[in-house]
């Protein structure tokens, strides 16, 4: 990561300027219980009577029973104590003291709570107001030693899981539950969906929903446990308290002591790819992972990779040619250009070629995403090169097409122009960030930078080549990208389970991880993939990695020694946000605090970095965390999306307030100023988009209401329901802008106040020409379906981390290699400078997962 130009001017993410955790869900079906919760507090807040002794109150929480303590005298609480061994330790759990000290001072149960542990909040709010409530009159509830009995049957509970409602069926006799079954879910596959099988086994061996949540889906396996107390509640049951805490004694076993060539933490891209280079390299390979089920935060990722496929645009050597061969042999047609591509190109063609002047902006603002300003300021000189290579290649692309557009061909009608210099130059100035107190600015090595999207070209014919499947004829962008070279994975063909006939696999799970798991586990029998494994500490001897040691969910210890190399591809820390805040460099505290959700998994806690830095190793640019600013509002999870087809609308004034396809800091940024707070959350705003246009990703929901989230509406039906959702929006406003917005689009022109880099479709519905221009004279507008939805910014990246070469060895504070240890993915820094490109993560992961695997194969010949 480097560090230039002491004494700069800051981006323009701190509070005073005039521009931009693995949360618990709010869990709407606790709503009821929430109201209750504070009724009972507020009744219970009088105080000053009570009969001296010691009192409990239970609730259920988040992962189990929540129970308040609290200890008085005739007229004041003198001590308080919360526990929750089930609650999640890095969310609710850690909110367990903080709330404790809460009803102390408060002396009541009228609490704020916790952020960030809401359901583990309101179980204590509960359970205080029930042990108070017991001190005003002296004596404690009788305890319910009735035994445990239902009325048999078969009864349908529901319970909130991290997309949506959990139904499940669940049979009883009459002292025991006997069979559970899920019936409808819209919990992410491999994500949520492990869980299900692991929790219903233990439930019903436990006969009681008391068992623990399975790391990783915490929100799936509480949704299970919150559904089957809901059927057990229709079943009668006698004894509620013994069921919710009846659980498995867990018992470790003997340790488990093995030796492989290669060892991998984590089992992300990152660590998948390690697994199946180092595999397919001939290494014997284990991979240990905390989580259920393999994935990481990839599989809540977009899923989408920036690579330009060159046989899909423009070609210096054939610029006329409309088609080209694919990496399969297959001829395809070439892409299309998009409206304000080419004027991007111009910006970049005139690029100052002076090194850059920092100096400047010890008196100018300097505003991320502004790069007509940028670019008169000149070039960091590990870039010129690139810059010049790059305007050489603009320059003849620009020879071949302004006489086309100078004769009236529209810029849509032309092939579109990408090449690795433009991903390399852009993955610079997108990364080119100042810090928050002015100091310092950071971009991406561009050594790291150069590497992964040149050696990114491979990932596609690498994973076609274990089966996996890809659309081979597109280059959409996503939020943030800057530019249209993403690809789509479609899943894998593969013979997984060995009986010679191949199976389909959909979707990233397919793509990215059954195609290289299968290829990974054919190289090798000996090779194996632990789950629910955590890794918590380095073996070093002799200034060597030489292994991990582990535990597995049950206790039993795992010593795991490496004879080559041990590769750490745990991802960043993005879900632990006291980590994000005490590290933060970069974005305002008035943004940027406890308070924020993030689209992270909950085990995105930094345990890699941690195990590193207790080994030597030196981190870089951990300050600097990337916010996703199109997050659901109610508990930040990624909603999925691109700015090229949608608008983003200030609540209060109805119009546009910023170029949806910027940087996501940017749009982030835009979002905090001009968005409102709601519900608690901070830099809520409108998105509008036309419903017929696909939302990129594996998006969970249909063009259907989601409440809270999204809604499909005509423009005549947005006044009642901007209405509903409580926003004071005028719609009429909203309306005009859309419009205004799409009249620019089709005449060519740009909206007014906030122009647009780059748009791709109407709000509205208009029929096209063959050249791809738009009818003018068909727009409508109020017939057609508009898709509406709630977003706000949420932690999601984290830029710095473990220091690595390009080999992805794993660095000490004085640079040199630590024997031994190597480190791909979000757990390594340098590379993205302040703020990553939508779509580099994922090439990033699987280039540098390969490369540290060949380098663990290279250094031990």
């Amino acid at each position: 990561m480097k560090r230039i130009f002491k004494g700069a001017m800051a981006i323009g993410l701190v509070a005073s300027m005039t521009a931009c955790t693995a949360q618990q869900p709010p869990a709407t079906t606790t709503a009821a219980a929430t109201e209750a919760a504070t009724e009972a507090a507020t009744e219970a807040a009088a105080g000053g009577s009570f009969v001296a002794g010691t009192y409990s109150g239970s609730e259920q929480g988040f992962g189990g029973s929540v129970t308040v303590t609290i200890t008085t005298t005739d007229s004041e609480i003198t001590d308080v104590k919360v526990e929750g061994d089930k609650e999640t330790p890095e969310v609710g759990g850690a909110a367990l003291e903080e709330l404790a000290n809460q009803i102390k001072t408060a002396q009541s149960a009228e609490i704020d709570g916790v952020s960030g542990a809401t359901v583990t909040s309101t179980a204590a709010k509960t359970a205080a107001a029930a042990a108070i409530e017991a001190a005003k009159k002296g004596e404690q509830p009788a305890a319910n030693d009735a035994e445990l009995a239902f009325t048999a049957g078969t009864y349908t509970g529901k319970g909130t899981g991290y997309n949506g409602e959990v139904t499940v069926d669940v049979t009883f006799d009459d002292k025991s539950v006997t069979a559970i079954e899920v019936k409808e879910s819209k919990e992410t596959d491999q994500v949520g969906t492990p869980a299900f099988d692991i929790v219903i086994n233990d439930i019903i061996a436990a006969n009681g929903t008391g068992v623990d949540s399975v790391s990783g889906a915490t929100f799936s396996s509480r949704a299970i446990k919150e559904a089957v107390n809901d059927a057990a509640d229709q079943a009668g049951v006698t004894n509620k308290d013994a069921f919710t805490n009846n659980a498995l004694e867990v018992k470790a076993q003997d340790t488990i002591e093995e030796t492989y060539d290669v060892v991998v933490v984590g089992a992300g891209g990152a660590g998948i790819s390690a697994a199946a280079q180092a595999a397919q390299d001939g290494n014997t390979v284990l991979v240990i992972e905390k989580n259920a089920q393999v994935g990481g935060n990839t599989l809540v990722s977009g899923g989408q990779y920036q690579s330009v496929m060159p046989y899909l645009v423009w070609d210096e050597k054939d610029p006329d040619a409309t088609t080209g061969k694919g990496f399969d042999g297959n001829e395809y047609n070439k892409v299309k250009s998009v409206k304000g591509c080419i004027d991007e190109l111009k910006v970049i063609l005139n690029w100052s070629e002076d090194e850059f002047d920092a100096d400047y902006y010890n008196d100018h603002e300097y505003v991320a995403g502004d790069i007509e300003e940028l670019s008169k300021h000149g070039v960091v000189k590990d870039y010129l090169p690139t810059l010049q290579a790059l305007k050489k290649e603009i320059q003849a692309y620009l020879d071949w097409a302004q006489p086309k557009l100078d004769a009236g061909t529209p810029e849509s009608d032309l092939t579109l122009f990408s090449t690795l210099n433009l991903h390399i130059f852009q993955t610079y100035y997108g990364g080119l960030r100042q810090s928050a107190d002015k100091s310092s600015w950071i971009y991406g090595d561009v050594d790291l930078v150069t590497q992964f999207i040149t050696d990114g070209q491979d990932i596609k014919p690498w994973l076609e080549s274990m089966g996996s499947t890809f659309v081979e004829d597109t280059q959409p962008t996503l939020i943030g990208a800057l530019w249209y070279r993403e690809n789509q994975f479609i899943g894998a063909n593969v013979d997984a389970d060995g009986d010679g006939k191949t199976e389909e696999y959909g979707g990233r799970w397919g793509t990215y991880f059954m195609a290289p798991m299968t290829s990974f586990k054919n190289a090798n029998e000996a090779n194996k993939i632990m789950t629910r494994t955590t890794a918590e500490e380095l073996i070093v001897e002799d200034g060597r990695v030489t292994g991990v040691k582990a535990t597995m969910y049950d206790g039993t210890p795992v010593v795991a020694h490496a004879t080559k190399g041990v590769i750490l591809s745990t991802g960043g820390f993005a879900a632990n946000i006291a980590k994000v805040v005490e590290t933060n460099e970069y974005w305002s505290s008035e943004y940027l605090n406890d308070k924020l959700e993030t689209t992270n998994r909950s085990s995105l806690q930094g345990d890699g970095i941690k195990m590193a830095e207790a080994a030597g190793a030196d981190t870089t640019g951990e300050g600097f965390t990337q916010l996703m600013p199109i997050s659901w509002v109610d508990d930040g999870d990624l909603a999925f999306g691109g700015g090229d087809y949608a608008i983003y609308i200030n609540p209060t004034t109805g119009n546009r307030f910023v170029d949806e396809t910027s940087e996501r800091d940017v749009l982030s940024l835009g979002e905090f100023k001009n968005g409102i707070e709601w519900k608690g959350h901070k830099g809520v705003f409108i998105e509008i988009a036309n419903a017929a246009v696909p939302i990129p990703g594996p998006y969970p929901y249909k063009d259907e209401d989601v409440e809270g989230r999204q809604y499909v509406r005509t423009i005549g039906e947005l006044a009642d329901l901007f209405k509903e959702i409580g926003f004071d929006t005028d719609a009429d406003a909203v309306i005009e802008t859309i419009k205004d917005y799409d009249q620019a689009i089709m005449t060519g022109t740009q909206p007014k106040d906030v122009t647009k880099k780059q748009f791709s479709a109407l709000i509205g519905d208009a029929e096209k020409n063959d050249d791809g221009s738009y009818k003018t004279d068909t727009y409508n507008l109020d017939d057609a379906k508009l898709r509406v939805r709630l977003l706000a910014p949420s932690t999601h990246h984290t830029m710095g981390g473990i220091k690595v070469d390009v080999d992805r060895h794993v660095l000490d504070k004085d640079g040199n290699v630590i024997p031994g240890l190597y480190a791909a993915g979000e757990v390594t820094g340098g590379i993205h400078g302040g703020n990553r490109l939508g779509g580099n993560a994922i090439t990033e992961i699987f280039v540098s997962g390969r490369t540290a695997a060949k380098a663990a194969t290279a250094d031990n010949k």
